[in-house]
């Protein structure tokens, strides 16, 4: 491999949680706390500005999110945990770094929807072999998963790739009456959309539980809503879905072949002129607020605050839902808080189209992942 791209693929993608200097710092944006609720307002990217917000509902925070910005291009992702955080945090970790290394090994910089499948797949066996090496002192990480929606902007061109519920959500101008409109990029993939329930039986005919309908929400074998994810290697690997990790996740009968699946639904999206913004958030915000309600809040406000003000109408939403206010449910502490919303995550990013297209560098890179508990 030839050191000199060698030299330039190492200075694009830094290691995590590394600020290269104050110029770094300061496109980052300033990160603030309000309570449960960790946000930056404003912040810039290769792509354009950025606005991102964490609240955390559980008693630890089980959402995780990072974004990275340099020579390539901008990658954005958002992982929905479940289970507990071990998942979520093991993707954090590791899906952008397996992505860099499918790039280096192919000697090439710019990016294609197989190397983000392959970067999936890599992040999918390195938490099974994680799950096997701990099985004898930690088997209930066997039980953790985590949604997964990654959006890579390079050359022009959006990639969305998602596994679970979360939402990559764009909202484009409409001609010249300054109204936008809200097109969603994302398939999702929970048992309650009927389609994800046929695919379901399709691909299990002889299982006619397949996806049980209990307490009134359509889940997997019972357990678990999205069909695909990382982790949930219990629901992946026979060997796993055994003692002595907890009866509720233990199946009876014979496990034939993976019950859930890892691989991704993957767009590719030319960027237009009249994109204007992207959404990317956990299925916490989308419980509250429609795909149309988030476009129109982005798009009638000042782009700082964005994000944090998507996580404070969601909060909103579900305190008029219990009849409460706002002021009460803000009260409320994490774990506790679980029982009125989820941990929420937004990302919104603002496109700079001319930035863009002239292949714009974010030097030095940029590199932000959200805190790992409150």
């Amino acid at each position: 491999m030839h050191q000199p791209f060698m030299s330039l693929i190492a200075h694009c993608w830094k290691p995590f949680g590394l600020a290269a200097d104050d110029a770094s710092a300061a496109n980052a944006g300033r990160e603030c706390k309000d309570g449960l609720l960790c946000f930056r307002d404003i912040g810039k990217l290769s792509a354009g500005d950025f606005s991102m917000a964490v609240v955390q509902a559980n008693q630890v925070l089980e959402d995780q999110c990072q974004i990275h910005s340099g020579t390539f291009g901008t990658f954005l992702g958002v992982y929905d945990g479940h289970g507990g955080p071990d998942c979520s945090r093991y993707v954090c970790d590791n899906l952008f770094r397996n992505l860099q290394a499918v790039l280096l090994a192919e000697s090439r910089s710019v990016v294609t929807a197989e190397d983000i499948q392959q970067a999936f797949q890599r992040t999918e066996e390195g938490f099974t072999a994680l799950v096997s090496e701990l099985w004898s002192t930690r088997p209930q990480i066997a039980t953790t998963g985590t949604c997964c929606l990654v959006g890579v902007i390079c050359r022009q061109t959006l990639f969305v790739a998602n596994l679970g519920d979360s939402r990559a959500v764009l909202g484009r101008r409409v001609g010249n009456t300054g109204g936008v409109a809200a097109i969603q990029l994302s398939t999702e993939h929970n048992a309650n959309i009927e389609a994800v329930r046929r695919e379901l039986k399709e691909l299990h005919p002889d299982d006619p539980q397949i996806v049980v309908l209990k307490h009134g929400v359509w889940r997997v074998k019972g357990i678990i809503q999205v069909s695909r994810s990382i982790g949930d290697v219990y629901m992946k690997h026979a060997q796993f879905n055994r003692e002595p990790i907890n009866a509720k996740f233990r199946l009876p009968e014979p496990m034939n072949m993976p019950f859930l699946s890892a691989n991704p639904t993957i767009i590719s999206h030319p960027l237009q002129p009249n994109d204007s913004f992207l959404i990317f958030a956990s299925d916490g915000l989308w419980e509250h607020l429609s795909n149309d309600q988030a476009v129109e809040i982005v798009h009638s406000s000042p782009r700082a605050g964005s994000a944090k003000r998507l996580v404070k109408a969601a909060l909103q939403e579900a305190a008029r839902k219990r009849e409460m206010r706002y002021s009460d449910l803000y009260k409320i502490d994490k774990k506790v808080r679980r029982h009125f919303h989820d941990d929420i995550t937004v990302i919104v990013l603002f496109l700079n189209h001319d930035l863009i297209s002239r292949g714009a560098v974010l030097n030095p890179p940029l590199t932000i992942r959200s805190a790992l508990d409150h």
